[in-house]
């Protein structure tokens, strides 16, 4: 798939830089032809999995709108005239339905979804193997599930032969019971092949990952929890083999130990279950940690300056303890490069941040390929981890605290920390899926499930329930007048 998607991208550059064609070269197949022939399915799916890139590690997109609205992470506008105030507006709950990273988000989906829709009528229209439609169908549905995730209520089709004033607005609810019908329908016609050729691909697990994650945040979609559903969504997950990454120290790493290993090039198979694959200037850039540490520490570190961008909020870096593993992704005090990070930041608008100020977080450690516009670390999108984390609070949702326990005790041990003393509270559920999935996409969708996410935190006032989802972008108001938008902007 890696080696598709690069020959797709290539193709489209030699296309734009070529003056002499041969003619009479694409009438030797028909298209039903043409994806009927083995290799004619993997290249209607390279298209659409060349998508995902933008959903992880970029900047400026979907990641950086899920996430700087969060107590993870953000980029404040800087004392010294750097960086722009507009991810310090996600974080205050200050964005407006102009702002570009929504728009950015929204255009990414949509855009996504129309590639899928042209792969779905391909692949069936030659009877296309049943797995690789199923496999088309549900990279369309969770491309959906991020549009009802951010928006809410979204146009919906699945015929690329529609206009924009055609397209029609179906509810959240109405989407959802959509998405998990085609998971439901599909997921088991998926190899249940790990890593290899489905590294980055959805196979069986990843499609029942991505159904428990629906029914985890059912409550919030529909009005309906289903934590049962989601519970035994995560119990078949848990019969694919998989199993935590070690934990144990490695004196080669640049944090210094294996945990590590799940944000670098290749993340490993044992805990990894879906993977967005990323090369540097090839497809995708994975900015995280270079965009966090200051330039002359990023150039004692890495070889490149770094951009000196987004912090982690003091409160939240506190929350670890000393002795978790997880810790060590975090920067603070005096680094390479002569640069000493001060934890406290007392603005992030106007004046805005000292140079040095925040905590800095290197979790995905540049690899190579990289430079300074960043680095080809690949993306993890569902970890065994948050399946042992979602089958804990299932568990104690359903009354069941004794059955958690053990599943987040797993998770607590790797990171280096104690068992819990007792039964595992909902607060300690949502703290430890804080500290295990920092940076990794989650949070926004945790703290509206543990009702977190309108309260005030830090330098953040509190807010009401409109800002759960976002403004549907102006660009898109005014290109579509059925559209009509959220309540509260």
């Amino acid at each position: 798939m890696k080696k598709l998607i690069l020959y797709i991208l290539t193709t489209g550059l030699c296309v734009q830089g070529c003056t002499k064609v041969d003619e009479n070269v694409y009438d030797k197949y028909t298209a039903d032809q043409f994806y009927a022939d083995p290799k004619g399915p993997d290249i209607a799916l390279a298209s659409v999995y060349a998508r995902m890139p933008q959903f992880g590690g970029g900047d400026n997109g979907y990641y950086d709108t899920n996430n700087m609205c969060t107590d993870e992470q953000v980029v404040p506008h800087r004392v010294s005239g750097d960086w722009g105030p507009e991810n310090a507006y996600l974080y205050t709950r200050t964005w407006t339905p102009t702002l570009g990273q929504i728009n950015t988000t929204w255009n990414a989906c949509y855009n996504s979804i129309y590639l899928a829709n042209l792969a779905v009528d391909q692949l069936v229209k030659a009877n296309a193997p049943a797995a690789k439609v199923s496999e088309v169908k549900i990279l369309r549905a969770w491309f959906y599930y991020l549009l009802i995730d951010d928006f809410g209520d979204v146009p919906f089709y699945t015929d690329n032969n529609i206009t924009t004033a055609q397209l029609k607005t179906q509810t959240r609810t109405q989407i959802f019971n959509w998405i998990v019908g085609e998971i439901t329908a599909n997921a088991d016609l998926l190899p249940e092949t790990k890593g290899g050729v489905f590294y980055g691909r959805f196979n069986k697990w990843a499609a029942y990952t991505f159904l428990a994650k629906m029914y985890l945040n059912a409550g919030v979609y529909t009005g309906t929890p289903k934590w049962a559903e989601c519970l035994a969504a995560c119990t078949k997950v848990a019969t694919g083999g998989y199993t935590l990454h070690p934990g144990t120290a490695n004196a080669s790493s640049p944090l210094g130990n294996r945990y590590y290993e799940l944000f670098g090039d290749v993340c490993p198979d044992d805990e990894t279950i879906l993977a967005i694959w990323l090369k540097r200037n090839v497809i995708g850039n994975n900015v995280l940690a270079l965009r966090s540490v200051n330039g002359p520490n990023g150039l004692a570190m890495f070889g490149f300056s770094g951009w000196n961008g987004t912090i982690v909020p003091e409160e939240t870096y506190n929350k670890y303890a000393s002795n978790d593993i997880r810790i060590k992704q975090f920067l603070i005090g005096p680094q390479p490069g002569g640069v000493t990070y001060t934890p406290a930041v007392t603005s992030l608008i106007n004046p805005g941040a000292g140079v040095t100020a925040g905590v800095r977080n290197v979790k995905f450690y540049p690899v190579a390929p990289n430079d300074g516009s960043g680095s080809s670390n690949d993306f993890p999108i569902y970890r065994y981890a948050d399946i042992l984390l979602m089958i804990a609070e299932c568990n104690l949702r359903l009354g069941n605290a004794s059955a958690a326990k053990p599943f987040i005790d797993q998770v607590r041990v790797r990171a280096g920390l104690a068992p819990l003393a007792a039964n595992p509270t909902l607060e300690q559920i949502y703290d430890e899926r804080g500290f295990e999935l920092n940076w990794e996409g989650h949070r926004r969708q945790d703290m509206i499930r543990f009702g977190t996410f309108t309260l005030g935190h830090g330098l953040v006032p509190a807010v009401d329930a409109h800002w759960q989802l976002f403004p549907i972008p102006t660009a898109a108001m005014n290109a579509n007048p059925n559209l009509k938008q959220n309540p509260g902007y």
